[in-house]
């Protein structure tokens, strides 16, 4: 019944933005596309994405997530994916509802739900499955307020809360449940993944990030892997291919520049690894000079 209604709403709210996609309120867009698309390559931030129209497919090291209508992906750490729409059409578009996650709003529970809840054994950043009732009312209440400013302003910071809690205890909440406290191994991957991204473009020190997170090296790439399902070295790679490929696009460098600004040594070494990730030449996206 909700997924209708939060269908219903996403599609007025395109209707009224008269675009492919829609911010309406704080912390949430909708998005629509009348075609399927080939792989993407883009940085999640800490997200929970519920499909209301078509499909998608979503990818990160090893690991792979199907999503059709009905289905939610959470994730709970900044990743690099590579996805794509796999079902979508101009009579029937896909169509998604995607909603930025807070952790600070997530680790303020602690002091409410912490002895409740214990780390979850094999949790991953990236978790998928049915979008439950328990979640999804909140969600739909939290739509409606995009016709009352007022409201919006007064509660929505209410309501946002209350779906963190639902999201934070759902069977796709294991990784939210692991961060609640600051030094757990997810929050300390965290941190490695904030000091990664920070400086993609200088040379990985995976000593230093495993200090940082207070780990030995091995226990580090455990950790990292784990959460991740990639290792600190290819977590760096795609971010700065991901990087590189927005620069090309802008057309204001040359593929050696690009290189060199993600943080290349060699232009080569560069174009090997980007025809890996993209599946052609950095010249292919190579925008014509402004």
């Amino acid at each position: 019944m909700f997924l209708d209604e939060i269908e219903a709403l996403a599609k007025r709210s395109i209707a009224d933005c008269c675009g492919k996609s829609a911010k309406t309120l704080p912390n949430l867009h909708i998005l629509q596309r009348d075609r399927v698309s080939t792989f993407e390559a883009v940085v999640y931030n800490p997200v929970i994405c519920l499909i209301l129209r078509g499909s998608k497919e979503t990818h990160i090291g090893s690991q792979s997530v199907s999503l059709r209508r009905g289905d939610a992906l959470l994730v709970s750490h900044d990743l690099p994916v590579t996805s794509r729409i796999t079902e979508a059409s101009p009579d029937a578009p896909y169509l998604a509802l995607v909603m930025t996650l807070d952790l600070s709003t997530i680790r303020s529970l602690y002091e409410q739900v912490g002895e409740a809840v214990s780390e979850v054994a094999g949790a991953r950043a990236l978790m998928s499955g049915a979008a439950q009732m328990e979640w999804m009312e909140p969600l739909n209440r939290y739509l409606r307020l995009m016709d009352n400013p007022l409201e919006a302003q007064v509660l929505g910071p209410l309501i946002l809360r209350e779906i963190h809690y639902r999201l934070l205890m759902s069977p796709i909440g294991g990784m939210l449940r692991n961060l609640l406290a600051v030094d757990s191994h997810a929050s300390r991957i965290a941190r490695a993944i904030a000091r990664i991204r920070a400086g993609f473009n200088e040379p990985l020190v995976v000593a230093d990030l495993a200090q940082l997170a207070g780990m030995s090296q091995s226990s580090f790439h455990e950790h990292f892997k784990s959460v991740t399902g990639t290792t600190p070295l290819q977590y760096q790679k795609d971010l700065r291919l991901i990087q590189a490929q927005v620069l090309l696009r802008d057309g204001r460098r040359s593929v050696s520049a690009t290189s060199f600004e993600v943080g290349y040594e060699s232009p080569t070494h560069f174009s090997r690894d980007y025809a890996r990730k993209f599946g052609c030449s950095p010249k292919h996206h190579l925008a014509p000079a402004q």
